[in-house]
């Protein structure tokens, strides 16, 4: 078996493992997964000159200028509360408390904190999300208009939403400090468009964005028309994702799951391609695309790594594109992660970084260990750091190396 196969292999034991609490899961077969990749192969095809990042985003007509800041990795996502008002039977964890805005681990307790983050790392977007916003709407606002003040006036920022404390009043003081596009999970209000009509003409990019559930397949088909007459401009479409949190309410509806690295919904993937399919047989003006899990768990992680090593790593680093720092000698490789954190870490190998109104500590991990290269490994090694292969490794050094140096091309077969 190939290392490649190892590793997916792994994958299936690792959810299996981990979900053995729920032993009637419909895990994808062999039989059923060779049916799906035809039906995918169809759908796919109709998109094949609009696969973005790597094929891992099929899209019809555009996607917003914050989804090609986030596959870029210049985006940083805000979660001003965990407190939610909604109870969607798909919402991947529990929303009950209100805690201190945070990102990527990292806690500000004051916006003056957070735009001092945004500038030191240079990010070029930015999104509020929770939990919902608009329960601490003072909060999001002082957040938004702090962030205006002390950063680029270039600085792309959105809000998402379940639009259920959404008003007009909200929108225009929103739209005053400088909001660029709110984004609308109308899977917590029935499908129902009122409250991104009231957005319409006063945030000037309104976007829907929801989980592509199997069974809204043909009401969002309908939809579409009348999200046009809303004034959406794009359609964002995820992936459901099993988690321990929604599984007594996810595994209800009969849906097949795919062991990825996280388990996924085969039907969900098959629902936003046939959404899509639909709008390109119809020539329909929406922006649609199909946000899936391999996009996020590969170029959201990667985007990160890549962010920090760039700003943090010594001058002349060698960075990959998964955003590892490669260590390349006459006869070794390795690489190594960095990590930022609130909490100083144990042991002498961090820094210290200190910005205006906070003190955060980078640590360098190793990400894969020094491996030592005889003459023709090198040689191997050196043409594929040089040129990614089109195929995946073959060979357990080369294969590790891959891992760390590229980010996986396309959909993962069923």
């Amino acid at each position: 078996m190939n290392p490649y196969s190892v590793y997916l292999n792994n994958l299936v034991n690792k959810n299996k493992s981990n979900f053995a609490e729920y032993p009637n899961i419909k895990w994808l077969n062999p039989y059923h997964a060779l049916q799906a990749q035809e039906i995918r192969d169809k759908l796919i095809s109709a998109l094949a000159e609009n696969l973005l990042f790597k094929e891992t985003k099929p899209i019809h007509r555009q996607i917003s200028e914050g989804c090609k800041l986030c596959g870029q990795g210049l985006w940083s996502c805000l979660f001003i509360t965990n407190k939610c008002n909604a109870n969607c039977f798909y919402c991947p964890s529990a929303q009950l408390k209100d805690e201190v805005p945070a990102t990527q681990s990292l806690t500000f307790e004051t916006a003056e904190s957070y735009a001092d983050y945004i500038n030191f790392f240079g990010f070029k977007g930015v999104s509020f999300s929770g939990g919902e916003p608009l329960l601490f709407f003072d909060r999001t606002l002082h957040y938004l208009k702090t962030i205006r003040k002390m950063c680029s006036p270039d600085l792309y920022i959105w809000m998402y939403t379940n639009g259920i404390l959404a008003d007009e009043n909200k929108f225009r003081k929103l739209a005053e400090a400088g909001l660029n596009e709110v984004r609308f999970d109308i899977g917590a209000t029935g499908y129902k468009l009122d409250k991104v009509k009231l957005a319409n003409g006063i945030i000037p990019n309104v976007t829907i964005e929801i989980p592509a559930v199997p069974e809204k397949k043909e009401l969002l088909k309908q939809l579409l028309p009348k999200m046009m007459e809303a004034g959406v401009t794009n359609l964002n479409l995820h992936q459901l994702r099993l988690t321990k949190h929604n599984a007594p309410n996810l595994l209800k509806r009969n849906y097949t799951i795919i062991p990825a690295e996280q388990p996924v919904v085969l039907e969900s993937e098959l629902a936003a391609l046939e959404i899509m399919q639909f709008a390109h047989e119809n020539n329909l003006k929406i922006g649609i695309n199909y946000c899936s899990f391999f996009f996020k768990n590969r170029f959201q992680p990667a985007g990160f790594r890549r962010m920090l090593a760039k700003t943090l790593s010594t001058t002349g680093s060698a960075i990959t594109e998964k955003g590892f720092i490669r260590e390349f000698s006459e006869n070794s490789i390795g690489f190594k992660a960095l990590t930022i954190s609130e909490d100083k870490p144990s042991g002498n190998n961090f820094t210290e970084l200190q910005l205006p109104h906070k003190t955060c500590f980078v640590k360098t991990e190793t990400a894969m260990k020094n491996q030592l290269l005889d003459f023709q490994s090198k040689i191997y090694v050196e043409n594929l750091i040089q040129n990614e292969p089109a195929e995946i490794p073959e060979d357990e050094l080369l294969f590790q190396i891959w891992q760390m140096e590229y980010i996986e091309k396309g959909l993962r077969e069923y």
